[in-house]
C-alpha cells in the first residue's frame, strides 16, 4: 500500500492527492452506486447542507456558521448526515429514497477520516433492520467482489472477543478488560462509552477480515434512532458494519415514534452536559415530520470513501480525494 503522507510530501500542495487512474475507478463507483439503485426504484434526492439544526448525539458535533444579514445573524449548521431532511421526505410521501453527496463532521482527519467526506444513505419503505442487511450485503458483494456478509451480535462479540457478558458485567469489570491507561477518569465514564472503547480495541480490529461482517442487536441504551426490539427490550433493532477492521456502515429498523424521539433526544443532552459538551436544540422539523407519520422503514448510512478505499485497497483515505484537508 501506498504510504499517504510520504505522498503529500513529495508532491506540490495545489496538486489532487488521488491519481488520475482512481479519480477514473471513483467516478466509475459513484455510477455503479447509482446504477443499483436506479434497478430497485429508488429515487435519488437533494438536501440541504445547511439547516438550522445540529444533531443532539453526544458523541457527533457539527460544524457551524453564521448567516448575517444585515443586524440578525443565524447559526447554521454543516449536516453530519442527511438523516433528518430525509425522513421529512419520507414523511412527505416521497416513497424509497437514497442520498449520495458530502457530510460534514467536526472531527479530526485521519487514515479513515476526512472532515468533509462523501456519505451514501438510503431508506426502504417496509424494509425492517434483517430485510435491509440483506440489500447492503448484496452491494457490498457487487462492490467489493466478496463472499457474502456473516452476521454477529453484540452480545455474542463481547462473548467471543473479550470473555465477557455485557449483560452481567459489572463496570469494573468492564474496565479492567480494558487493560489500558487514559488520560481521563475512565471511572466516570458512562457505561456505552467503555463499551464503545472495547469495541474499538479489542473487536473492531479482529472482525470482517475476509468478508464483511455486520454487528446487529446493539444494546437499547445504544440504539440511537432505532426501534427497540419487542423480544428482548435490552436490544435496539440497529447494527454497524465491518470489513478489514474498518467501520463502512451504521442503520437502524427505525424509530417512528415522535414522543419517544423527543425522550432520546432530551437524555442525549444530558449526557452532553455532563461531559461539558455544547448543549444542541433538538430538531422540531424532524419532530412535526414524525408527528405526522413516518413510514415503517429501515435506513443505513454508509461512507462512500471508505467504500472506495477498500475496494481499491488503499492506504488511507486521503487517497480516495482529490484534496483532503491538508491540502484543502
Amino acid at each position: 500500500m501506498k504510504n499517504s503522507r510520504c505522498q503529500i510530501a513529495e508532491t506540490p500542495v495545489w496538486q489532487m492527492q488521488i491519481t488520475p487512474t482512481n479519480l477514473r475507478l471513483r467516478a466509475q463507483l459513484l455510477a455503479r452506486i447509482r446504477a443499483f439503485f436506479t434497478n430497485k426504484n429508488v429515487t435519488e434526492v437533494d438536501v440541504p447542507v445547511l439547516s438550522h439544526n445540529g444533531v443532539t448525539d453526544p458523541y457527533l458535533d457539527n460544524f457551524v456558521t453564521q448567516l448575517t444579514l444585515g443586524q440578525t445573524s443565524t447559526s447554521l449548521y454543516l449536516q453530519t448526515s442527511p438523516e433528518y431532511a430525509m425522513k421529512r421526505m419520507l414523511a412527505s410521501g416521497s416513497g424509497c429514497i437514497y442520498y449520495l453527496g458530502k457530510a460534514f463532521r467536526h472531527e479530526g482527519a485521519g487514515r479513515q477520516h476526512n472532515p468533509e467526506f462523501t456519505m451514501l444513505e438510503w431508506y426502504r419503505i417496509g424494509f425492517d433492520d434483517r430485510a435491509l442487511m440483506h440489500e447492503i450485503d448484496e452491494l457490498l458483494m457487487d462492490v467489493l467482489s466478496v463472499a457474502s456478509a456473516e452476521y454477529l451480535s453484540y452480545h455474542a462479540a463481547f462473548l467471543h472477543y473479550v470473555d465477557l457478558d455485557i449483560n452481567t458485567a459489572s463496570h469494573d469489570e468492564l474496565i479492567t478488560a480494558l487493560a489500558m491507561d487514559f488520560h481521563y477518569d475512565i471511572q466516570q465514564a458512562s457505561r456505552d462509552h467503555v463499551l464503545q472503547l472495547l469495541f474499538n480495541i479489542h473487536i473492531e480490529p479482529k472482525i470482517g477480515k475476509e468478508r464483511p461482517c455486520f454487528i446487529i442487536d446493539f444494546p437499547a441504551s445504544q440504539a440511537a434512532l432505532a426501534k427497540i426490539s419487542s423480544a428482548d427490550p435490552r436490544y435496539a433493532h440497529r447494527f454497524e458494519v465491518y470489513f478489514k477492521g474498518i467501520e463502512l456502515a451504521n442503520g437502524y429498523w427505525e424509530l417512528t415514534d415522535a414522543q419517544e424521539q423527543s425522550r432520546r433526544f432530551a437524555a442525549d443532552n444530558v449526557i452532553r452536559e455532563a461531559e461539558g459538551a455544547v448543549q444542541v436544540v433538538p430538531d422540531p422539523r424532524l419532530i412535526a415530520a414524525l408527528t405526522h407519520g413516518l413510514p415503517e422503514c429501515a435506513g443505513v448510512a454508509l461512507g462512500v470513501d471508505r467504500l472506495f478505499m477498500l475496494a481499491e485497497n488503499l492506504d488511507s483515505i486521503e487517497d480516495t480525494l482529490a484534496f483532503p484537508l491538508p491540502r484543502a
